[in-house]
């Protein structure tokens, strides 16, 4: 049975960051994720979880300048010192937050640069980021995006992931799932999740196409949802999608899982 967690950044946006942990926790969440956490104190953030008794499954390390168009800068040569800087910063937050997986964006290809560079700069980043969370008993992930909603990313299929866990050689390095990334690069869901199972460590979901709930697209959730069962996934399935209305009025979807 499907363990969901909410994602902040996405749901309940008609309220401000700190009121949705109380909203999320009254519609049923028992856990919740987000983007980027950066925006809010640490301490803000700890006591709405406190309050709320809400677990953090996943946040992100800092994505570059996001509001200038930035999806992550782990690939970027000229860029590591901040890269290394992100990785503490994300660090101190999970700490704090209690939060023991961490999501890198790689980032999106930049003209004149060989893509033989960007990998390299991109295995010695992950390399660095899996010891030093491995130190504090935190997990990294990285996740592939499609191409069409975000031209240029680096990395877009769950085998690009898995290559790059490779060269990168480490034991603390992993793949986060989403299905509608999958699905929108044209993946089949149930071969792809069977073939990465051992390195997918989280997983998110939002119908294809339009990225809203699921039952709104083509994707059989209740399918993905069986094998990921039969595959032996119990981690939290996170709910990163846009709402095709209001929040809660887009939740019936869970019933059906509850």
């Amino acid at each position: 049975m499907p363990r969901f967690a909410a994602n902040l950044s996405l749901l309940f946006t008609e309220r401000s960051l700190l009121d949705r942990f109380a909203a999320a926790r009254a519609a049923g969440f028992a856990a919740v994720e987000m983007q980027f956490p950066y925006a809010e104190t640490k301490e803000a953030l700890a006591r709405r979880l406190a309050e709320t008794g809400l677990l953090l499954v996943l946040h992100n390390l800092p994505p570059g300048d996001w509001a200038a168009g930035e999806r992550g800068i782990a690939i970027l040569p000229d860029r590591v010192s901040e890269f290394r800087e992100g990785v503490a910063r994300a660090i101190d937050y999970a700490g704090a937050l209690g939060c023991r997986q961490i999501n890198c964006l790689a980032g999106l290809i930049p003209a004149g640069i060989e893509r033989a560079r960007l990998l390299a700069t991109l295995t010695e980043n992950l390399a660095y980021a899996a010891d030093a969370l491995g130190r504090e008993g935190l997990r990294l992930l990285i996740e592939p995006i499609n191409t069409r909603d975000m031209p240029g990313f680096f990395l877009n299929r769950l085998a690009d992931a898995a290559a790059v866990i490779e060269a990168v050689g480490s034991e603390n390095l992993f793949i986060q799932a989403d299905l509608y990334h999958m699905a929108m690069m044209g993946e089949d869901l149930a071969s792809e999740l069977a073939a990465h199972r051992a390195r997918i460590a989280h997983v998110q979901i939002a119908d294809a196409p339009g990225r809203h709930e699921p039952g709104t697209g083509r994707i059989d959730v209740s399918a993905a949802f069986a094998t990921l069962d039969r595959l032996g996934y119990d981690g939290f399935i996170g709910c990163e999608y846009l709402p095709a209305s209001g929040t809660e009025a887009g939740l019936g979807w869970m019933s059906a899982y509850r």
